[in-house]
């Protein structure tokens, strides 16, 4: 299995960042930064399926905050909203398998980066198994260069800029697929999950190599853009005040 993982996904990424390396005058943090454009841009059609979901759901809002309101017992909530979704021709799982389809490649693609950056005889040992035979030229480009300005890409940032850079797209990228409910509990779930995924991604990428942390950048920059073509900015968008109903004059 492990072999099959290698072969399929993990090769030729690393290959690919090679060449890109070679072909970008050797500046590893441009390679990774465009490998992953090219990435996302190859998963494109599992992830417009999943932001097409979402921004049905969010034009969905306010039918199903009214039936919210206007149900309050969970199982005829329920039934009311399945009847929504199905009038609507909204499945509101549609979004689930394309993600999970594109994790694996997310995954191999974070893996290949780390390998590449590879410092100590034992992981450059291992790197250049995965070079091809046929292409001797990238064996010749180990280890990497991997300084670019104030960052040795096999090493955390010290100085936390990527980290929190990171945080930040992360919370735009969340916040513009996120949908309002007047649920409490659903409110206060999604309040939790704004503050602590972007806080959870920016610790991660404060212990990990940067070159990694400039894969997460980039790859939320490209998922904004996306996000904003498909269905704008979303719960970005400023909410308008619920206008208050005028009063009637009494009549003399």
């Amino acid at each position: 299995m492990t072999e099959l993982w290698n072969a399929l996904l993990i090769r030729p990424m690393i290959n690919s960042l090679f060449f890109l390396y070679d072909v970008l005058g050797h500046n590893f943090a441009l390679s990774i930064a465009v490998l992953t454009v090219l990435v996302r841009l190859i998963i494109l059609p599992l992830t417009l399926p999943q932001l097409r979901s979402s921004k049905k759901m969010q034009e969905l809002q306010p039918r199903i905050q009214a039936i919210q309101k206007k149900y309050k017992d969970r199982e005829k909530q329920t039934q009311e909203l399945m009847k929504l979704y199905k009038e609507a021709g909204v499945n509101p799982m549609g979004g689930c398998l394309p993600l999970l389809i594109q994790w694996p490649i997310i995954l191999a693609f974070y893996q290949s980066i780390a390998q590449a950056l590879a410092d100590t005889p034992l992981q450059l040992l291992n790197l250049a198994k995965h070079i091809y035979a046929g292409f001797p030229a990238l064996s010749a480009l180990v280890p990497l260069e991997s300084h670019f300005l104030w960052l040795n890409l096999a090493r955390p940032d010290p100085w936390y800029i990527l980290p929190i850079l990171v945080v930040i797209t992360t919370w735009v990228q969340q916040k513009m697929v996120t949908m309002p409910t007047t649920d409490p509990q659903s409110a206060s779930m999604t309040q939790t999950m704004e503050i602590t995924m972007p806080l959870m991604f920016g610790f991660i990428t404060m212990s990990v190599a940067s070159g990694l942390a400039v894969y997460f950048l980039v790859s939320n920059l490209v998922g904004i853009v996306i996000q904003y073509f498909v269905s704008g900015w979303g719960g970005l968008r400023p909410r308008k005040a619920a206008k208050k109903p005028k009063k009637r004059s009494k009549k003399r």
